[in-house]
């Protein structure tokens, strides 16, 4: 079956203040919906089409552009949508807060590494939570499209949380302010959703 566009949880105005209601029309309506058709035209035909997008992505030979690209934008857009929420923000509880003050130290270390990665990374890209095998929490950040679940990028854990910081993101509100961004992404991040991924 081909991919399709996962709809969003809220509407397009609902993270306002922190990210505005044009981005979200854009961001989901186009430049998701992009990545799904050009995905599924890059799996048409082929032994890929009938594998879900994790398999997909961590048997992914990275040579191939056109799914790697595509393939890793379908994936990250759709983890993205999930862990914001117009009641999110405050922190995470439970098996997931005492993960992230075990191999952080605490919380607000955390939230440092992963704004420092998203801050930091060149250009367009990501920044990531990760579980690696073990259940150890890891912080890294991966270019354009690129995600963990791929052969031989970043942490190779399971993302459980994701931030976009392409422009497209963040720039009709933000312009240039990454870090404003990055500040305003933790005033929605929906912490159950992360910790679902985490006990996943």
């Amino acid at each position: 079956m081909p991919f399709e566009l996962p709809q969003l949880d809220y509407p397009h105005d609902a993270l306002e203040p922190h990210i505005d209601q044009k981005t979200m029309e854009i961001h989901h309506g186009k430049h998701h919906a992009g990545y799904t058709a050009k995905l599924n035209a890059a799996i048409e035909g082929t032994d890929h089409s009938d594998k879900s997008i994790n398999e997909l992505m961590s048997s992914l030979d990275m040579s191939n552009g056109a799914i790697r690209n595509n393939g890793g934008g379908f994936y990250n857009h759709s983890l993205f949508w999930k862990v914001m929420s117009p009641n999110g923000g405050g922190l995470p509880s439970g098996s997931l807060a005492n993960a992230i003050d075990r191999d952080f130290g605490s919380f607000d270390s955390f939230k440092d590494a992963f704004s420092k990665a998203a801050a930091t990374q060149f250009g367009s890209g990501w920044a990531w939570l990760c579980v690696l095998d073990g259940g150890k929490l890891e912080v890294c950040s991966t270019p354009n499209q690129d995600n963990p679940l791929m052969p031989g990028v970043a942490c190779g854990g399971t993302p459980i949380l994701g931030i976009d910081v392409w422009e497209h993101a963040y720039y009709l509100n933000y312009q240039n302010r990454r870090p404003d961004y990055i500040e305003a992404f933790f005033k929605v991040v929906n912490w159950d959703q992360v910790q679902e991924n985490y006990d996943q």
